[in-house]
């Protein structure tokens, strides 16, 4: 089974991932953040380097899922389905321009092209992770990366609320694979008792996918 996990920033969704894998006994391919040098030059100036971000996150969420779908078992947290949110959000922003995004999506249309040639097509199961806007930005101000932080810039504020709304119609519209959604306010995984309760909501989805399988003869 191979599954992602989608969602807002801050919401909890790497931590999910996490346990998700756990749970399972399976290997997670995490988002590559910590490691992306141009994050922070995106948050500093996103009209310069809007285009660059996403690009550079492309390429990462193409590698990640070729292999993901590549091999047996696995979770995702973000993929290549939800990149193409990010880039048309920062069309609408300005930061990225017409002819830019008229690029990124013929390459990302190329990419899902080759990816529909791979014996495994597409997920099992999407995990979107879901919360209201002021709980994730209490959990965007208490992980502490400065280029995140907005108390001194409403219009980033202002992007964090865009893209939260974003994604609600993302989910609704998304239909590659099954999926379920997870409240991370009410389920807060800092709690193991939530992480319990919400691991049991994901092997429930898991058990309807695998239900019809199993009764093939």
């Amino acid at each position: 089974m191979v599954i992602i996990t989608a969602g807002m920033i801050g919401v909890g969704k790497t931590t999910l991932t996490g346990k998700i894998a756990e749970h399972l006994g399976t290997k997670a391919f995490f988002e590559p953040v910590g490691e992306n040098p141009v994050l922070p030059l995106y948050y500093s100036n996103p009209k310069q380097y809007g285009f660059l971000l996403q690009i550079y996150f492309l390429n990462k969420r193409f590698a990640m899922i070729k292999q993901a779908l590549n091999n047996d078992n696995n979770v995702l947290d973000r993929s290549i389905y939800e990149d193409a949110l990010f880039t048309k959000e920062n069309n609408a922003e300005g930061n990225i321009t017409d002819t830019e995004l008229s690029v990124y999506l013929k390459l990302l249309d190329n990419m899902m092209t080759e990816l529909n040639q791979l014996p495994k097509k597409a997920p099992d199961l999407l995990v979107y992770a879901d919360s209201d806007f002021d709980t994730i930005k209490y959990r965007i101000k208490k992980r502490g990366r400065d280029y995140e932080q907005f108390d001194d810039n409403p219009g980033l504020q202002e992007y964090y609320f865009k893209m939260w709304t974003a994604y609600k119609k993302w989910y609704q519209e998304y239909d590659v694979s099954p999926k379920i959604r997870i409240d991370l306010q009410k389920y807060d995984l800092s709690n193991p008792k939530n992480i319990e309760i919400v691991l049991g909501q994901i092997d429930q989805a898991l058990a309807k996918i695998r239900q019809p399988k199993e009764n093939v003869i």
